[in-house]
């Protein structure tokens, strides 16, 4: 069971009167989930489905004693799946952070042109935490409200509590999400700055006063020349973090035997937050290579050592100005992080680095190097960690593309929402590859409800198949006008299923509970739960996420199935940017294959409202269809480099402060990486 900074009180509505999560109806949850599954499935498969579903749901029959159970868990629960979910989507996953599960935001190129600028860059983003963390502590961060279909509706905002009071715990079979408890009188704060494969405790609060930027500067100044200390280089024990959740569990036992590890772990387990001042890599800078470098370091031969996965937030500060935050994902979801890096960087042009000096601490203590005492048994698990990571390094295919045709005010001149339009375009391209649809995972922010996290768009509509197929028919039987009619049902089925989700009526998070209450129950596992299209439902070989920022920085995660791709898209004004993952090791897969027919595919769709949308420029149509958007990762194995049409990204550029896209209340979400099947 996680442990959560505040226990929410077990009436409707917790303390801030959001209401509770609704339970939808048994038989509403099967005929849609039967109606997600149909065309996906083989017409055997379909039937055989359909008995056992209906048999599940028959009057009297074990669905609706389970769900008798969930309403009385509803009862006594702030949020009757939080829980299960949590459980399910991450901490009982068992594959590591790194690509797996953390996804990180990369932020614009910076152009570092000696050491101390990097250095100035991290302290100066450092006092934008603290500022930011003020703001938390205070509880004095503005509420979020829903934007678009049922504006104004105020958000959940526990999330943003866990930004830097959280810790993910490894465990043997699952793990802990585990949240600080203040005290009248806390020990000063700190903060762990990695460098060199070595952790440093810097505090940031010393005799009750916050430090400035001029001494964080000093303080890491004194860090990088602790950290040339040959002589004092210790293992890069943070490579252990990178292993596998059950792998890392052992390890950290192992670690415990001896004090000084213990010291050392506490102190990592109750900082607010990691800074990564990471060595030049050596390699070319583009978009995709800084995405890659965000997720993994490296690896061990770079700055893959120079991490601890298990703390929400890591900010990296590369030497050669590759520069981001890698988060783990389980205390909360993707629009939590956007908000907060969308206002460190406006910080950070706001507000002048100030590099004074200033009278808060006359007499500076030194920064302190964390300690490890390595027994043979450790240094052998770091080197097993090591490998694993590299493997997983060499694995990963990245395809960050820039598309410029154009960007999310075409798309609502259309009177069509984006996301819905990007999510129709992802199944063209899918289908285009493969010539059939698969599950499809976009997240659902239900954040309007108390404890809110996420559900899921099943963005494969039988309405999107028509469209695709439509739209690759060779023989041109059918006129521009009825494909047109076509995209339009399977944006308006897209829009339906989104209102659905984000008001709490999708199908996977009521799956979730009426499997997870007969697990507790002690019953036989339901066949609906054993059949294989539930497998298949919950294979989201296309795990895809809206990540919509109004600061120039994009998201990107990895795949959560082997033969998956993770697809994050940014859509902005004039264009969009996608973040394309999937494994070299699949055969079935290749990122810049798909880009390649994604890119064909964007540009169809706009040649298609172009001819069947004469006038589409008029005012009256640029006003736009706004849609609340809630969303959150067979070819040729090699296919043509797509990225070299990529452009630099500015220095740290902040757009216009409107909020034109932050209707979508955005999630980076992971869900299906837990595919062990869980029979």
């Amino acid at each position: 069971m996680p442990i959560l900074n505040r226990e929410p009180s077990k009436d409707t509505e917790d303390g801030d009167g959001l209401p509770k999560l609704p339970l939808p109806k048994l038989q509403d949850t099967l005929d849609t989930y039967l109606r997600c599954m149909k065309h996906l499935l083989t017409e055997e498969q379909f039937n055989k489905t359909q008995k056992i579903v209906t048999q599940f749901g028959a009057p009297g029959g074990v669905g609706e004693l389970l769900q008798s159970k969930l309403t009385e868990r509803r009862e006594k629960k702030a949020n009757w799946v939080y829980d299960y979910w949590l459980n399910d989507m991450y901490l009982s996953n068992r594959l590591a952070l790194p690509v797996n599960s953390s996804p990180a935001m990369v932020f614009p190129q910076q152009n570092f042109r000696a050491p101390m600028d990097s250095l100035r860059f991290a302290a100066h983003l450092i006092s934008g935490v603290l500022e930011y963390k003020t703001l938390l502590d205070a509880r004095a961060l503005p509420v979020d409200y829903a934007r678009g279909q049922l504006a104004g509706t105020p958000l959940c905002m526990e999330q943003y509590y866990r930004l830097f009071a959280s810790y993910r715990l490894p465990g043997s079979e699952r793990d802990t999400l585990v949240a600080q408890e203040s005290t009248v009188m806390p020990e000063p704060e700190h903060i762990i700055v990695a460098c060199k494969n070595q952790f440093f405790v810097l505090d940031v609060v010393i005799n009750f006063r916050r430090l400035n930027e001029r001494d964080l500067l000093t303080q890491l100044q004194k860090i990088v020349k602790m950290a040339d200390s040959e002589e004092e280089c210790l293992p890069s024990i943070g490579l252990l973090t990178s292993d596998g959740r059950t792998e890392w569990a052992e390890a950290r036992s192992v670690l415990m035997r001896e004090s000084t590890n213990r010291d050392s772990l506490d102190m990592i387990e109750r900082c607010l937050c990691l800074v990564c001042l990471d060595e030049a890599s050596g390699s070319l800078l583009s978009d995709t290579t800084r995405a890659t470098l965000m997720l993994h370091g490296g690896g061990a031969t770079k700055n893959g050592g120079n991490r601890w996965y298990d703390k929400p937030m890591q900010f990296v500060v590369g030497a050669d100005g590759c520069c981001g935050v890698v988060c783990e994902h389980s205390p909360f979801e993707g629009i939590v992080l956007v908000q907060c890096t969308e206002y460190l960087l406006k910080y950070m042009i706001g507000s002048p680095s100030k590099l004074v000096r200033a009278a808060s601490v006359s007499e500076l203590p030194a920064p302190r190097r964390l300690r490890w005492k390595c027994t043979p048994e450790i240094l052998k698990l770091v080197s097993s960690s090591c490998d694993k990571l590299e493997r997983l390094v060499k694995n990963l295919d990245m395809n960050v593309h820039k598309f410029h045709d154009y960007g999310k005010e075409f798309i609502k001149r259309q009177k069509m929402s984006p996301d819905a339009y990007i999510q129709v375009a992802l199944q063209l391209a899918f289908y285009r590859c493969y010539g059939r649809l698969v599950s499809t995972y976009e997240s659902a922010s239900i954040r309007r409800f108390c404890q809110g996290r996420v559900d899921n768009i099943r963005s494969a509509t039988p309405e999107a198949l028509a469209f695709v197929k439509a739209m690759n028919d060779g023989k041109l039987s059918l006129s521009d006008t009825e494909r047109m009619e076509m995209l339009q049902g399977a944006i308006n089925a897209q829009t339906k299923y989104t209102v659905m989700a984000i008001t709490g009526m999708a199908i996977d998070n009521h799956l979730l509970g009426l499997r997870e209450i007969a697990h507790e129950m002690k019953l036989e596992k339901p066949e609906i739960f054993r059949d294989e299209a539930y497998l298949i439902s919950n294979q989201f070989i296309l795990s895809t996420s809206q990540v919509p920022t109004t600061v120039e920085m994009f998201c990107c995660y990895g795949p959560v199935v082997p033969n998956g791709y993770g697809t994050c898209y940014n859509p902005q004004s004039d264009h969009i940017i996608f973040s394309v993952s999937s494994f070299h090791k699949s055969p079935q897969t290749c990122s810049a294959e798909f880009v390649k027919c994604l890119v064909q595919g964007l540009q169809d769709m706009r040649d298609l409202c172009e001819k069947c949308n004469h006038g589409s420029n008029s005012a009256e149509q640029r006003n736009g269809q706004k849609l609340e958007v809630h969303t959150q990762t067979k070819t040729q194995k090699r296919a043509p480099d797509l990225t070299k049409s990529q452009h630099t990204v500015p220095q740290v550029l902040v757009k216009s402060p409107e909020r034109a896209n932050m209707d979508a209340q955005t999630q980076t979400s992971s869900k299906g990486m837990n595919l062990k099947e869980r029979n």
